[in-house]
C-alpha cells in the first residue's frame, strides 16, 4: 500500500508544480492526451523539455502502476527514484526561464 500512496504522491506532485504556474489552461491529468491538450492550449512546443519531461514523468508513473501489484523489485525502486528526479527536474525547468 506505501507504494500505491508514493505513486499517487509522485503524480499529485508533478500536477502541483506544474499547475503553480499561471498557465491558460491547468494540467488536469497526466495522459498523453491530457498532456497534449494542455500544451496545446498553453501554445507550448510539445518537444519542449518541460513537455518531454511531463511525458517522461507520465510514462514511468505507468509503469509503476501497472507493477504496483507485484512483488516491488529493485526495477520499481529504481523508477520510483528516477520519477522523484523528474520531479526535480520539472520543479527547476519551471523555476527557470521557462516561458508560460
Amino acid at each position: 500500500m506505501n507504494e500505491f500512496n508514493n505513486r499517487i504522491d509522485a503524480q499529485r506532485r508533478i500536477l502541483s508544480l506544474v499547475n503553480s504556474r499561471p498557465w491558460r489552461e491547468e494540467l488536469y491529468g497526466l495522459s498523453g492526451a491530457a498532456i497534449d491538450r494542455w500544451a496545446h492550449a498553453n501554445g507550448l512546443d510539445p518537444r519542449s523539455a518541460l513537455t518531454a519531461t511531463i511525458y517522461a514523468s507520465a510514462d514511468k508513473l505507468f509503469f509503476l502502476a501497472n507493477k504496483s501489484q507485484e512483488q516491488i523489485t529493485e526495477e520499481y525502486r529504481l523508477l520510483a527514484s528516477e520519477v522523484r528526479q523528474l520531479g526535480d527536474s520539472l520543479a527547476a525547468l519551471l523555476q527557470s526561464s521557462c516561458p508560460v
